[in-house]
Formats: structure tokens, sequence, C-alpha cells
């Protein structure tokens, strides 16, 4: 029987092409994210089964792991990618979106990993990719909640892939870079080219699976921002935290 790969968030971006690429390796696929129409369509081009699951997971991740029970399927890949960023000064952002950004990228990967992975675990096969990011990797003004959320994301599965070391599970964080995706606009960004390095989201998935093949812990895909994080990386805080308030302040609205 082909292995199921739940993806989360896959109605667009790196979801989409998490979903897509899993298809094409033969993964039976479970389609998570708010917007159905979108999943249908997408489900309708995948060459094998797909299924359909509308979720809100800022609301209803607890319930996901009993309608994929419903479903008669186990889940041997979760793809933890569901995810949305907000940009701007923090004082003047809304705290309910603030809230449910710490939902969505931190809670709800929390729940679902916690859902799917024991049984993983069990029969010792399976696996879990997060997607983070390399705003994970140091604090960004302007987008001081998304930082702290993928700095979580990044460092709760990176500690998941040491716990099950000497096991077959697999456990992968993803940190892409700038990707031209929705979610620029989504987080309200004017500038979309904060940051050098930008890579389709095709590439991402593409390098993010062969890290996962090879029981890698963790993955920047794309050569130029693997540069620019290994050479800013062993900066001192205090600089990083300047050298990023002045570029993140370019892209703000007047």
């Amino acid at each position: 029987m082909p292995e199921t790969a739940l993806v989360t968030g896959a109605s667009s971006g790196i979801g989409e092409q998490f979903a897509r690429q899993l298809s094409e390796r033969g993964h039976e696929l479970i389609l998570v994210a708010r917007r159905s129409d979108r999943l249908e369509r997408l489900a309708g081009e995948l060459r094998g089964n797909a299924h359909v699951v509308p979720c809100d997971l800022a609301t209803e991740a607890d319930s996901l792991a009993g309608r994929v029970a419903e479903l008669g399927l186990e889940v041997d890949l979760l793809v933890n990618n569901a995810g949305f960023g907000t940009y701007g000064h923090f004082v003047d952002l809304d705290p309910r979106r603030e809230a449910e950004e710490v939902r969505v990228n931190c809670e709800a990967i929390v729940t679902l990993t916690h859902a799917f992975l024991p049984a993983m675990v069990k029969r010792d096969r399976g696996g879990v990719i997060v997607v983070a990011s390399t705003a994970g990797m140091q604090p960004i003004p302007y987008e001081a909640t998304y930082s702290a959320s993928k700095a979580f994301a990044l460092t709760f599965t990176e500690a998941l892939h040491e716990e099950l070391r000497g096991s077959t599970v697999r456990v992968l964080a993803v940190n892409p870079g700038p990707v031209p995706t929705e979610w620029q606009r989504i987080a309200g960004h004017d500038d979309t080219t904060l940051v050098p390095g930008e890579i389709p989201a095709e590439q991402v998935v593409r390098e993010s699976l062969e890290a996962y093949d090879g029981g890698r812990r963790s993955v920047i895909p794309g050569r130029t921002i693997r540069w620019f994080i290994r050479v800013t990386g062993p900066s001192p805080r205090a600089l990083q935290l300047r050298i990023t308030e002045r570029m993140f302040r370019r892209g703000l609205r007047r």
C-alpha cells in the first residue's frame, strides 16, 4: 500500500508543492487547509488518491486526528507547513491576529505532531517535516511574533530529531528564506525583497525532500540564503538586530 502523507497549508505555495511532489512519489495525500475550493481543485490535479479535509488550525487542530481516523488512514508522513506572518510595529498590530499567529505557527504543530508521532514511533516507521524559516534563526524587528514563532518551530523540531536518534522515524526542520508565495501579501509587506536569495517553492520542496530522505536534522534550501545565514550567523546579536531592523524597516507602509 502507498504511504500516506498529511500536508497542512496545502492550498498554496510551499504546501501545494509538497502535495504535488509527494503525489509524484506515490504517496496517498490528506490535504488540509481552510480553503476547501482550492484543495478540491488541487486534489483533482494530483495523480493518486487525495483526501480533502478543510480545517482552520487556529481553532480546529484538536479535531483533525479524529477526522483522519474516520478516513481509515494511518499517517506515515506529517508535513506541518501551515503558517502565516504579520509585519509592522508590534504595538500597531491586531493582538488577536498576533495570538492566532502563535496558535497556528506553534500550538498547531505541537498538537498535530503529538497526534500522529506516537503511532509512528510504535510502528518504528514514518516521519515529520516542519516548515520553520530562516526568520527563526534571529530576532526580526517588525516581524517579532513571526520570527519568535519560527524559532519555536525550529528548536522544537530539532529537539525531536535528537530524541528519535537511533529509530527509523525521521524529523526534519525546513528553513526557507524568501519564497514568492502569498505569504508576503498576507503578512502586509510592501517590499518583498528584504532578504537576498529568493527561490521558488518547487525548489524549496525538492531540496527538503532530499534532506528528509537523507535523515538530516535541518535544511536551508537555496545556495544564496545558506551563504547569507552562514556569513551573518556568527555576528553579535546586537549587530544582527541593527542590521535586520534597518532591512525590514524599508518595507513598512508609510
